[in-house]
């Protein structure tokens, strides 16, 4: 005999990563940021980062692009929750530990630290392109990128389109733009993954 467990549950359901080791990686990838542009980044280090448009003018574009995910997400796990791809997505971040307002917080520190490393620092660098091939092999160990396979390709892809769509917002709108999308993105997935395992059916002791 087994015992059971949704698709998309881990295999080790007590494994958590704690928000305290989310904000951690937030401040260690903050802190590589911070090194890079004072090192290779011409003066003026804040206005060249923060980008051309006012601050409150791409916070609202941000808001308003993360409202626009936020509905489309909500009406997509409908449809969507029982893919492959989403449950290995789901899979891969029920590993966090997602109550109360942890995935607030969790989504609001890698959308900070992420997007002040990848678009804020290496970016201007490297490039849209390169730097969005990076942020998908940054992401290899959170998707469980450990084989080749129409999954990993797919999820892959979806991060690579991801990323250079925070390339162009931090570009041509701002670097406080692609933050706040890229948290606002985050809080939705997050929520939803915990909404996935909250409708998962009872499960019995053991099956055949």
């Amino acid at each position: 005999m087994k015992t059971c467990a949704p698709d998309f549950m881990p295999q080790n359901p007590d494994t958590k990563y704690t928000l305290g080791r989310q904000l951690r990686t937030c401040a260690i990838l903050s802190a590589i940021a911070i090194a890079i542009i004072t090192l290779l980044h011409d003066k003026p280090y804040l206005s060249r980062l923060l980008g051309s448009l006012p601050l409150l003018q791409q916070a609202g574009i941000g808001v308003a692009v993360g409202l626009l995910y936020w509905i489309a997400s909500v009406i997509g796990f409908k449809f969507a929750a029982g893919r492959k791809t989403n449950r290995s997505t789901a899979e891969s971040y029920s590993r966090l530990d997602l109550s109360g307002w942890n995935p607030l917080w969790i989504a609001v520190a890698a959308g900070f630290g992420e997007e002040l490393l990848f678009r804020g620092a290496l970016q201007p660098l490297l490039g849209i392109w390169l730097t969005s091939a990076i942020f998908v092999l940054a992401h290899t160990k959170a998707y469980k990128f450990n084989q080749l396979n129409g999954r990993v390709l797919m999820q892959a892809a979806s991060i690579f389109v991801v990323s250079i769509l925070f390339g162009f917002i931090a570009q041509h709108a701002g670097l406080l733009a692609a933050m706040i999308i890229h948290a606002a993105i985050d809080i939705a997935g997050l929520f939803a993954i915990r909404r996935m395992a909250a409708q998962a059916p009872a499960l019995p002791d053991y099956c055949a």
